[in-house]
């Protein structure tokens, strides 16, 4: 599998788009100079406790207060608080901890006054972004990422990645990391650091205990609440998570942040460096690389896929819905079951790249089409596990129920994109209408052909548009009318007609009556 990353550079922010295999399945958006990521690490200070919830609300400099639930306190709560009382009162001079002594792991099922108090400083991390009018998660299980290792002070446990399956190489690693890690630090080993030596290991070690030592200097002086040490830009943090062997190309529009890529890259992975180049094209580079095609068919209510079958998407408050319907792909020579169990693969495919294009979290239901063979439940189940382990985000999958339920819990740590798809255009009356976006129509058009000439058998001789698509085809006649006369061995006229709306078109066939493909 190949893979993109397409960086977009604006004003306002930077938008990210991770293309597998040329098919969007990640867009990020990061505003300049943006807070409260996860990973963050803050100084703050306890505003108020809530002991019906067992949390406390603590201010970290957002306009909503941090939410910080007893659970998320973790077992080494104590430590953090001893740590931080020292280093602001300058009783600990270095950041190392060699010589901190260890405290007991607070109660499992203690109580939030136990430990905190209001008015109290500490040292918390971003657990899940703001999101809606709620304001960040935080925890007290500090922990810095790297690319191969995540280091977790104030405990000494060394735990390797579950997706290294192989015995011999997961006791490599623990020996190796056992060798090099200070005292009271603990690690854990990343998938990616699989095969690797102990000199990467090390280096990243090293660049993680920097980061703690400016998290150390940082504390020392601040004034809560402050960010006393930030997670990497969103385009790092990616790239550090997602970067492999199987990366094509790296494409930045705007030069600084070209060179900053080019410089981590270099950091993280020298041999990859030559992948990362700048993008100077006159249009848009999402238009240029598709994106923002994809962007505009891949967002909003209906998704439509390749073979014409199509998802909705509706969002409630406590959960999302997923409807799988079959449009136009039945063939006449399958049954309805085989029907059913080839559109419901194909929808298993997107739905799993819908949850990591929009970041969906929280409970989906997906509605697959019915299906009586209980072997093709099982198969369909397998696919959706199947095409779900690409998705970084933890995950747990439900067997489909008799009526072709699935049920998927997801976590997202941070708010799901949401992007108005719709397009406004003038009426003859002088008002509005929205409609589906523009872009997409040739496409809409593209499919309706190949159903009606491959599926339907029609002999279709006659396109009739609007006028402006009229004049686009005619533009495009090499991309379009003379591919379609390669596929189909026929020509298909383009008429126009200046009484249908913009995005109306009708399909015509050699007894001039009309095609329906619906």
């Amino acid at each position: 599998m190949k893979k993109d990353l397409i960086v977009n550079v604006t004003n306002k922010e930077v938008e990210i788009a991770l293309l597998e295999d040329k098919k969007l399945v990640e867009l990020h958006k990061e505003k300049h100079n943006n807070d409260y990521t996860v990973g963050d690490l803050y100084l703050g200070r306890v505003k108020k406790l809530v002991p019906g919830l067992n949390a406390a609300f603590v201010d970290v400099g957002y306009s909503k207060d941090a939410f910080l639930h007893y659970f998320d306190l973790g077992p080494q709560a104590a430590n953090v608080l001893s740590y931080l009382g020292d280093v602001r009162s300058k009783k600990a001079n270095a950041s190392n901890l060699k010589n901190f002594k260890l405290l007991p792991d607070i109660n499992k099922g203690g109580n939030i006054k136990e430990v905190l108090k209001p008015g109290q400083e500490i040292l918390v991390q971003i657990a899940k972004e703001p999101i809606s009018t709620k304001g960040p998660r935080i925890s007290t299980e500090l922990s810095i990422a790297g690319r191969y290792l995540v280091l977790v002070p104030f405990t000494d446990k060394v735990s390797v990645s579950s997706k290294i399956k192989h015995r011999k190489e997961k006791d490599r690693l623990r020996r190796l990391v056992h060798s090099i890690k200070p005292n009271n630090f603990g690690i854990i080993v990343r998938t990616v650091a699989e095969n690797k030596k102990v000199a990467d290991l090390d280096r990243d070690l090293r660049e993680l205990l920097q980061k703690w030592d400016e998290c150390f200097h940082n504390l020392k002086s601040a004034n809560p609440p402050v960010r006393v040490l930030g997670e990497l830009d969103r385009t790092s943090a990616l790239l550090r998570d997602v970067l492999n062997d199987s990366f094509n190309n790296i494409v930045v529009n705007e030069e600084k942040l070209y060179k900053e890529i080019q410089n981590y890259m270099k950091s993280i992975s020298p041999d990859q460096a030559k992948i990362c180049r700048q993008y100077k094209g006159k249009k848009s580079i999402f238009d240029h690389f598709g994106v923002e095609r994809q962007i505009k068919g891949s967002f909003g209510k209906n998704v439509t896929m390749s073979s014409g079958a199509y998802l909705v998407v509706e969002h409630t408050e406590a959960l999302h819905v997923i409807d799988v319907n079959s449009g136009n792909t039945a063939k006449k020579e399958d049954s309805q079951e085989r029907n059913a169990l080839r559109t419901n693969l194909e929808a298993a495919e997107e739905i799993a790249r819908q949850l990591r294009l929009r970041d969906m979290g929280g409970i989906i239901v997906v509605d697959f089409i019915d299906m009586q063979d209980s072997n093709n439940r099982k198969t369909l189940f397998n696919k959706v596990n199947e095409v779900m382990k690409l998705d970084r985000a933890k995950h747990y999958v439900l067997p489909p129920s008799k009526f072709g339920l699935v049920q998927i819990t997801r976590q997202r740590v941070r708010p799901e994109m949401d992007i108005k798809t719709a397009e406004e255009i003038p009426t003859k009356d002088g008002d509005t209408q929205e409609v589906q976006a523009t872009i997409l129509l040739i496409d809409d058009i593209e499919n309706a052909l190949r159903f009606a000439i491959e599926d339907q058998n029609e002999k279709v001789a006659l396109i009739k548009v609007h006028p402006f698509i009229d004049a686009y085809f005619k533009q495009n006649k090499k991309k379009y009318q003379w591919k379609w006369f390669m596929n189909y061995k026929r020509w298909i006229k383009i008429q126009p007609r200046t009484a249908y709306p913009l995005m109306k078109f009708k399909l015509i066939n050699a007894s001039n009556e009309e095609v329906t493909t619906n």
